[in-house]
């Protein structure tokens, strides 16, 4: 549990080190960053103190070069991307505390990654899993419907309570990252299985909106297990995950002619860039389309 609440502070044993990296997780925190993020840059920035012992003083960005060529044999360009992306906001830190006197590293040694598209479901596929979808219990039933349409991630949806739904007008307030607060919409055939799935419980507004089988909050990976399993009881060649859910929802509303503004309130992108991959699908179809037909 301890471990649990202070995720933000390091384990190095060096004490220099650990404050300097602990005073850096504390800025990610305040700074409203996911959990997950922070604790995937810990893991890695620990590791790399281990490892390299060189003292951050005295670092060059020909030790850290090594480090990174050896650390990364075999590693995919993604995975090196995100190394150099952790150290990368790490010596920045440490450069404008005055903790380093150089820049380390160099924009040159990131990866050249293309932009690859959002996997989502054809209409085909949807309806597939619309027809699996009816023979879930009603608890699976609304999570699903929720997912496909309210475009929300997995953390967003296990967040969610009771107080913030509302059936009638078919909105709810979730909570996305950084802490920001949006309305998302569903349609009415999720507001109707909501409301179904809520009439077999016993409820208070504090009440979480989705239980587990123990009748605690639903968690990520239990959401992630209930949408693997629709996805194979629909016979799809690709893993359904929530965040393909989301891809669906966005193209779709795309497709029936949402503009990117509304679309990005409805996903919480702060950045329009971000929705703008959802247009590129819709292109790369069009063409598809066109070579299916006139070769």
């Amino acid at each position: 549990m301890k471990e649990s609440r202070n995720y933000w502070k390091s384990n190095l044993e060096d004490e220099s080190t650990r404050a300097v990296l602990d005073e850096y997780l504390l800025s990610l925190k305040l700074e409203n960053k996911a959990e997950r993020t922070i604790r995937n840059y810990r893991w890695f920035l620990e590791r790399f103190f281990r490892e390299c012992t060189v003292p951050l003083k005295l670092l060059t960005s020909e030790d850290v070069r090594k480090y990174i060529n050896h650390f990364t044999i075999k590693k995919k360009e993604k995975t090196v991307d995100a190394y150099l992306s952790a150290l990368s906001s790490f010596f920045q830190f440490c450069l404008a505390e005055e903790h380093i006197e150089n820049v380390i590293i160099k924009k040159r040694w990131r990866p050249k990654i293309p932009k690859s598209l959002p996997k989502y479901l054809t209409e085909k596929e949807f309806a597939r899993v619309k027809i699996a979808v009816e023979n879930l219990t009603l608890r699976d039933r609304a999570l699903i419907l929720f997912l496909f349409s309210s475009g929300c991630r997995s953390n967003e949806v296990s967040n969610l309570s009771i107080k913030d739904l509302n059936l009638e007008k078919r909105t709810a307030e979730v909570t996305g990252k950084g802490k920001r607060i949006r309305k998302v919409h569903f349609t009415e055939e999720c507001a109707i299985v909501l409301s179904e799935y809520l009439q077999t419980r016993s409820i208070t507004e504090k009440d979480p909106l989705f239980l587990n089988d123990s009748g605690q909050r639903i968690q990520t990976n239990q959401i992630y297990y209930i949408t693997r399993k629709v996805g194979k009881m629909s016979g799809l060649q690709q893993s359904l995950h929530p965040h393909c859910c989301r891809h669906t929802f966005a193209t779709n509303m795309l497709a029936r002619g949402a503009t990117i503004e509304v679309i990005a309130d409805e996903l919480g992108h702060v950045n329009l860039n971000t929705t703008r991959i959802y247009a590129s699908i819709l292109t790369e179809d069009l063409i598809l389309s066109y070579q299916n037909i006139m070769g």
